[in-house]
Protein backbone atom coordinates (compact mmCIF):
# COMPACT_ATOMS: atom_id res chain seq x y z
CA UNK A 1 0.00 0.00 0.00
CA UNK A 2 1.28 3.47 -0.84
CA UNK A 3 1.63 5.76 2.15
CA UNK A 4 3.26 8.63 0.26
CA UNK A 5 1.62 9.14 -3.10
CA UNK A 6 3.83 12.09 -4.08
CA UNK A 7 7.02 10.04 -3.82
CA UNK A 8 5.60 6.56 -4.31
CA UNK A 9 6.77 5.32 -0.91
CA UNK A 10 5.10 2.10 0.19
CA UNK A 11 4.31 0.95 3.69
CA UNK A 12 6.93 -1.81 3.55
CA UNK A 13 9.63 0.74 2.64
CA UNK A 14 8.64 2.87 5.62
CA UNK A 15 8.68 -0.14 7.94
CA UNK A 16 12.12 -1.09 6.60
CA UNK A 17 13.40 2.44 7.26
CA UNK A 18 12.01 2.31 10.80
CA UNK A 19 13.59 -1.10 11.35
CA UNK A 20 16.89 0.38 10.17
CA UNK A 21 16.71 3.08 12.82
CA UNK A 22 14.64 5.95 11.43
CA UNK A 23 13.06 7.85 14.33
CA UNK A 24 11.37 10.74 12.51
CA UNK A 25 9.54 11.22 9.20
CA UNK A 26 12.49 13.22 7.85
CA UNK A 27 14.74 10.21 8.45
CA UNK A 28 12.25 7.95 6.67
CA UNK A 29 12.27 10.23 3.62
CA UNK A 30 16.08 10.28 3.67
CA UNK A 31 16.27 6.49 3.96
CA UNK A 32 13.95 6.20 0.94
CA UNK A 33 15.99 8.73 -1.04
CA UNK A 34 13.09 11.17 -1.22
CA UNK A 35 12.08 14.60 0.08
CA UNK A 36 8.70 15.60 1.50
CA UNK A 37 6.27 17.14 -0.97
CA UNK A 38 2.76 17.81 0.38
CA UNK A 39 3.44 16.12 3.78
CA UNK A 40 0.02 14.44 3.96
CA UNK A 41 1.79 11.17 4.72
CA UNK A 42 3.69 12.51 7.74
CA UNK A 43 0.81 11.74 10.13
CA UNK A 44 0.74 8.14 8.90
CA UNK A 45 4.51 7.89 9.28
CA UNK A 46 4.33 9.22 12.83
CA UNK A 47 1.64 6.66 13.62
CA UNK A 48 3.84 3.87 12.28
CA UNK A 49 6.79 5.16 14.32
CA UNK A 50 4.60 5.24 17.43
CA UNK A 51 3.36 1.70 16.81
CA UNK A 52 6.94 0.46 16.48
CA UNK A 53 7.97 2.29 19.65
CA UNK A 54 5.05 0.79 21.54
CA UNK A 55 5.83 -2.71 20.26
CA UNK A 56 9.43 -2.38 21.43
CA UNK A 57 8.27 -1.20 24.84
CA UNK A 58 6.05 -4.27 25.25
CA UNK A 59 8.82 -6.55 24.05
CA UNK A 60 11.17 -5.13 26.69
CA UNK A 61 8.77 -6.00 29.52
Amino acid sequence: MYVCNCNGIREREIRAAIASGALRPAEIFRACGQTPQCARCVCDMRKMLSEQDEALRYAAE
